[in-house]
């Protein structure tokens, strides 16, 4: 995907004559302020439970670097790429999915709520860094990529203006592929740094056979698991390149317009090793995700922003002055549901503090 061939941004505004639109993308993101809260938004583990675990601002610059070298590996716009990889999860809740779930629960009957969805609201609407429009302006790619950015595991709900049906730009399918390879990895890495996971059972996986056959046996266990990260993440980003270009050149795909008019994504890994990414996502879902410590994290964070949403819905005169404002723009529940999906982990726990612990300073 070229600069010069992008459908523009929805408020017109000259170019510059140094940077390309796509890296102007890149930089209103890194300078925004939902980029900045992601240090403070739960991975897996919220950010008090240690400094060493993944937070969501981590993931994303992994995402990103992982994103990046498979766009050069294919020869793509590695700008577009990083730029959506930085956006891709701005619009993530305080406290992860749990936060997630919750939102979506209450908004039930007020349009519910998608991270996919609001990450498109917050550089749309949201942000506010220039006099001349709301949000951040970003290019229609850059926007394309939150309505259809997917997993194999996730699928986000119809967003208006960008219709069902077509395929996003391969630098967007290099994005959702790259999420993949570095929440495998990450949570992987930090399950077992945590000690919820037991390194003899994520022994019996074949993907962890594979990268960690013929390691020294004499190594220390901090050491091996690193070094059995880092050839899973290089088993799988090779995997995507050499299967994706298998893709292309059986198509054959040649443009944008060809990729978007394209039956299905091309950006994907081998069969074999889908199937062994599926053995390791179960693992982690049974083995981490439901494990007692992280459910009760999970549960707590439901509790704390349900308790938040209906508070401030029941009395809204407790909201900030701007988001009192955005009350008569969106209706009260939006209003509410847009100052809570903002929140970092802790700054919710300190509203929670301050709303409901009666002797804490407001």
């Amino acid at each position: 995907m070229r600069p010069e061939d992008s459908r523009c941004r929805v408020h017109p505004e000259a170019e510059h004559p140094y940077r390309s639109a796509f890296q102007r993308d890149r930089d209103r993101v890194i300078h925004s302020t939902a980029f900045r809260r992601l240090e403070y938004k739960t991975q897996v583990f919220v950010n008090h439970e240690g400094d060493h675990y993944r937070t969501r601002l981590t993931h994303t610059l992994e995402v990103a670097q992982i994103s990046r070298s498979l766009a050069r590996a294919l020869g793509l716009n590695e700008d577009l790429t990083e730029a959506i990889a930085l956006a891709h999860d701005l619009g993530h809740t305080p406290f992860g999915h749990a936060g997630e779930e919750a939102l979506n629960g209450l908004m039930c009957h007020h349009g519910g709520f998608e991270h996919n969805a609001h990450g498109l609201r917050v550089v749309d609407l949201l942000e506010r860094r220039y006099p001349d429009f709301p949000g951040l302006n970003l290019s229609f790619e850059v926007r394309e990529s939150f309505a259809t950015h997917s997993t194999r595991h996730e699928f986000p709900q119809p967003v208006a203006d960008f219709p069902r049906g077509g395929m996003p730009t391969l630098e967007a399918q290099i994005v959702c592929v790259a999420d993949e390879i570095a929440y495998d990895n990450h949570d992987l890495d930090d399950g077992l740094q945590s000690g919820v996971l037991d390194e003899a059972d994520v022994a019996e996986l074949r993907i962890w056979q594979t990268v960690s056959a013929d390691q020294a046996r004499n190594m220390d266990a901090q050491l091996r698991r690193a070094q059995a990260i880092r050839r899973l993440i290089d088993l799988e980003a090779t995997d995507v390149i050499e299967q994706t270009r298998r893709n292309l050149d059986a198509g054959p795909v040649r443009t944008p317009a060809q990729v978007r008019d394209h039956g299905e994504r091309l950006v994907g890994f081998s069969p074999g090793l889908a199937a062994m990414k599926d053995e390791l996502e179960a693992f982690l879902h049974e083995r981490f995700y439901r494990y007692f410590t992280v459910q009760r994290m999970s549960n707590k964070a439901r509790a704390f922003l349900t308790d938040l949403f209906r508070a401030y819905v029941g009395h809204p005169g407790m909201l900030p002055h701007e988001h009192q404002a955005a009350v008569h723009a969106y209706g009260t529940e939006r209003a509410v549901c847009d100052y809570i999906a903002g929140m970092t982990d802790r700054f919710a726990q300190q509203e929670y503090r301050r709303l409901f612990h009666p002797f804490e300073l407001t």
